[in-house]
């Protein structure tokens, strides 16, 4: 098959590796050749989704302001979760400008893992919520270009982000913008394979997702950038 005029790769990371790699994935396997959560300074609690909890902290050996996310691994029998071994892979292997830059991972006691993540200052659903007036029209056009080219990037990279919506986005005091939290994130090929149409929050969600579609692609996303853009 040929996908804008290259041939399509074959799916990598299929489910049975991927769950494999969760199964073998620990704080032990990584503690060999990871620094301790220890050498950072938490400063503030972030945020707390279902799949982690985010702290704003200092490096105390390079004094950087980075956030921490703790992947929540209490509910997990099998070793590391499949959500955060898909982050992992898809952030580790990605480098764009508009897409959160994960620095290392980090181990700390109790079978606990952290990625050091690059720390942006805001969501773009809170400085939204925040404002008395809407972004001007050059404003919402630089955000959106930004946000176009870091998923037409993981599109390339042959990634779905699956959970665009605005709590996703980060935005920094510069008129920055990242997309963050890779958790539902998956790779995909041609042929599509049937994948889960229960991804990305309702009020994002594709009309295909909405009528039970298990095959989809690139479309979904687009489709979520165009709610965060109305």
């Amino acid at each position: 098959a040929v996908r804008g005029g290259r041939l399509a790769r074959p799916l990598r990371c299929a489910g049975r590796r991927a769950r494999a790699a969760a199964r073998a994935m620990s704080c032990a396997s990584f503690g060999a050749r990871c620094r301790s959560v220890e050498e950072f300074k938490p400063l503030n609690h972030i945020d707390e989704g279902t799949y982690g909890v985010v702290w704003r902290a200092e490096d105390e050996r390079t004094g950087e302001v980075v956030a921490l996310k703790r992947v929540k691994m209490e509910k997990e029998r099998e070793g590391f979760p499949l959500t955060g071994v898909r982050e992992f892979n898809t952030l580790l292997r990605c480098n764009h400008p508009n897409l959160i830059n994960v620095k290392e991972v980090v181990v700390g006691s109790r079978d606990k893992i952290y990625m050091v993540m690059e720390y942006v200052e805001h969501d773009l659903r809170n400085v939204m919520d925040a404002m008395r007036t809407p972004f001007s029209l050059p404003e919402a056009k630089c955000i959106m270009r930004q946000l176009l080219s870091g998923i037409a990037y993981l599109h390339d990279q042959w990634v779905l982000h699956r959970d665009i919506k605005t709590s996703n986005i980060l935005y920094s005091n510069k008129g920055e913008v990242k997309i963050c939290d890779f958790g539902l994130a998956r790779q995909y090929g041609e042929p599509l394979r049937a994948y889960t149409p229960v991804v990305v929050t309702l009020w994002y969600r594709a009309p295909e997702l909405l009528l039970g579609a298990d095959h989809y692609s690139t479309p979904i996303d687009v489709f979520s950038l165009g709610c965060v853009t109305a």
